[in-house]
C-alpha cells in the first residue's frame, strides 16, 4: 500500500510526538508531595469534625462525646423469646484433623522441622448431643430452622 509522502510524514510526526509526551510524563513530571504523617492523621479521623487548627485535646473531647453516644444504644432482645428462634438447632460440622496438616512451624528454616512421634494422637473430641434447646450466646452461624 502506497501512501503519499505528506500523509506518511504526518503519521510519523504524530507517533514521535506521542512517544515524546509519554516519556516526559513518565520520567520528568514531578510527583505530588506526600503530606507529613501528623497532618495525614489529623485529616483522616472519620466521623470527627477535624480541621487544621484543631488541637489534640479538642479531638479527644469530640471522640469522648461520640463514645458516650454509643453507650446509650439499646438493642431489643425480644428475638430470643420468639418461637421461631427457639426452634433453631445447631447443625455445624465438626472438622476432624487428618494428621497431615503440614509443618509444626511453617516459618522455621527448611530441614529444621520438628517431627512428632507417630504414637501421638490428638485428644478425643467431646460427644455431640442435641438437647433441643438453642445454644446460649454466640453468633448465629450454622443455625437453621
Amino acid at each position: 500500500i502506497k501512501m503519499p509522502s505528506k500523509i506518511k510524514n504526518i503519521i510519523i510526526f504524530i507517533v514521535i510526538l506521542v512517544i515524546v509526551v509519554s516519556v516526559y510524563l513518565f520520567f520528568f513530571k514531578s510527583k505530588p508531595e506526600v503530606p507529613a504523617l501528623s497532618s495525614a492523621v489529623e485529616g483522616s479521623l472519620t466521623g470527627l469534625n477535624v480541621s487544621s487548627d484543631t488541637t489534640y485535646a479538642d479531638v479527644g473531647q469530640e471522640f469522648l462525646a461520640l463514645l458516650l453516644n454509643v453507650k446509650n444504644i439499646h438493642l431489643n432482645d425480644g428475638i430470643f423469646t420468639d418461637p421461631a428462634f427457639a426452634t433453631l438447632h445447631d447443625s455445624s460440622i465438626v472438622l476432624i484433623p487428618e494428621g497431615n496438616e503440614g509443618r509444626a512451624n511453617p516459618f522455621a528454616p527448611i530441614g529444621v522441622d520438628q517431627v512428632l512421634p507417630a504414637s501421638v494422637t490428638p485428644p478425643p473430641l467431646p460427644p455431640i448431643t442435641d438437647t433441643g434447646t438453642p445454644p446460649s450466646g454466640g453468633g448465629g452461624s450454622g443455625l437453621q430452622p
